[in-house]
């Protein structure tokens, strides 16, 4: 089983800056990609930024400037700093590792349970 948890999530104002955190765990051989998606109630879920076999870093034009995706492929980690926040980054934000599960050949998509940014005014 592998596992996806996500932190770092909370309130902050508009302009301010929150830092996510994502790590997965469990029985994998590798992960190939990592990324960070967001969704607001009665929408659908929106893919934010995410690396593939630690090629290109590729960005929504949404957060593009304002947000910088980083990851530890030692610690099986992804990062997400956002800064200068606005009142329409407030979502709950998800993890996707794609990871290969230990023995087996194929790919499978793993997501995390979700951290809630919330942008006041």
């Amino acid at each position: 089983q592998v596992y996806v948890q996500e932190s770092g999530g909370g309130l902050v104002q508009i302009g301010g800056s929150l830092r996510l955190s994502c790590v997965a765990s469990g029985d994998m051989s590798g992960i190939m990609t990592m990324a960070w998606y967001r969704q607001t109630p009665g929408k659908q879920r929106e893919w934010v930024a995410a690396q593939t076999n630690g090629g290109t870093i590729n960005y929504a034009e949404s957060v593009k400037g304002r947000f910088t995706f980083s990851r530890d492929t030692a610690k099986n980690a992804a990062y997400l700093q956002m800064n200068s926040l606005r009142l329409e980054d407030t979502a709950i934000y998800y993890c996707l590792s794609t990871a290969q599960p230990l023995g087996a050949s194929y790919w499978h998509d793993y997501w995390g349970q979700g951290t809630q940014v919330t942008v006041s005014s």
